[in-house]
């Protein structure tokens, strides 16, 4: 059996922030050509948050229907739905457009599950946060259920009889089923229930290995070693920020506007973050947490974190190279995070493609 190799995706919220001029329509139309160009130069998948009145920093309240247009102009590269917020959308619903988008796309979907975190959306869809976990898990029981027959389901919060969902995925069992983890526990708990997570982008490194150390853990002590069973999946995917151009002066001049994109998600998840401080004593106790919590967020910073990496494809491929190592099985890399016109982002695929993608798929064949 050959070695496996570590899969290398893009990552989109669909930001329009004004200083840089750009339309909604823009925005859509140009990561679509984005998304076609990535196919042509072999990038595995892309994938497409689900965010509601975050003006500026994320104008991606639709995923479905973008991700309905990206099937359409593309071959070979997985349509990833990161996240499906369960506690506001049925997962009768979710079922139904999850196969439908697999239909389209000739089955290169996966599927993000998540709680979600803005009180906002809460309030205005009507769900409760305490009940989060439950919709979560009652969601997760019913979208495995949904490619059989009729069935029946009665939980806490959804109870339904003879119910047969329509249509069928084309992807058997299901397609590959992932879910946002942040928390210690929610790693812990997804590798019992047998999904993969996505991680950041707004933690650290040093947090995020001992996230998926947790991870490998609980996932040999709940399934054992060797290959996951059919409808389930043990992949450890990470989103970092990315910008690499021939020039790296050029690369990090032009990526100085990372810091409004991550400045503005720190402004969302603050409060998820510092929640997670007493996670993590040890890093808590040296102050490592701080700087997120209580600094202006500044490129150097983002960098020494591990959340971002810039720079010429030399300094990519070093910096890259070290989440192959570790064992993460996919990168999902937002380049230029929104913060760059799409001609430079379109520079940086080139470059990553040819420069890069190669020497991350050889990091991860020498780590297993």
């Amino acid at each position: 059996m050959g070695a496996p190799e570590m899969d290398v995706d893009l990552f989109y919220e669909l930001a329009v922030p004004e200083h840089l001029g750009r339309s909604e329509a823009q925005v859509y139309h140009e990561t679509l050509d984005e998304l076609s160009l990535a196919d042509d130069l072999g990038f595995h998948g892309a994938w497409l948050v689900e965010h509601h009145f975050m003006r500026q920093y994320s104008h991606s309240s639709s995923p479905e229907t973008f991700l309905a247009a990206a099937s359409q102009r593309t071959r070979h590269l997985r349509l990833g739905h990161a996240v499906v917020v369960m506690p506001y959308n049925h997962p009768v619903r979710v079922a139904e457009r999850s196969a439908a988008l697999d239909i389209l796309s000739n089955g290169r979907l996966d599927l993000g599950l998540g709680r979600g975190f803005s009180p906002k959306e809460y309030a205005l869809f009507g769900a409760e946060m305490a009940d989060s976990r439950a919709h979560v898990q009652e969601g997760l029981a019913i979208l495995r259920a949904a490619p059989g027959g009729a069935f029946s389901h009665h939980g806490r919060i959804y109870q339904f009889d003879d119910i047969e969902i329509l249509p069928k995925p084309l992807q058997r069992p299901h397609p590959p089923l992932w879910t946002a983890a942040v928390s210690p526990p929610t790693f812990t708990w997804a590798a019992q229930e047998g999904i993969g997570v996505l991680a950041g982008p707004f933690k650290p490194w040093f947090l995020i290995k001992q996230d998926l150390k947790a991870y490998r853990r609980a996932w040999r002590q709940a399934h054992g070693g060797g290959a996951p069973a059919a409808g389930l999946n043990n992949a450890f995917a990470m989103t970092i920020g990315c910008l690499c151009l021939e020039d790296g002066d050029e690369a990090r001049r032009l990526a100085q506007g990372f810091h409004w994109y991550y400045q503005r998600l720190l402004d969302q998840t603050r409060p998820v973050l510092a929640q997670l401080r007493d996670s993590y004593e040890y890093y808590h106790r040296l102050g490592f947490l701080e700087p997120l919590l209580r600094r202006t967020l500044t490129l150097p910073l983002l960098e020494r974190m591990g959340m971002v990496v810039v720079g010429d494809p030399e300094e990519c491929r070093k910096k890259l190279s070290r989440y192959a190592r570790a064992g993460v099985d996919r990168l999902i890399l937002a380049v230029g995070a929104g913060m760059v016109p799409t001609a430079v982002a379109q520079r940086s695929l080139h470059l990553l493609a040819r420069e890069v993608l190669p020497a991350l798929r050889a990091s991860a064949a020498d780590a297993a």
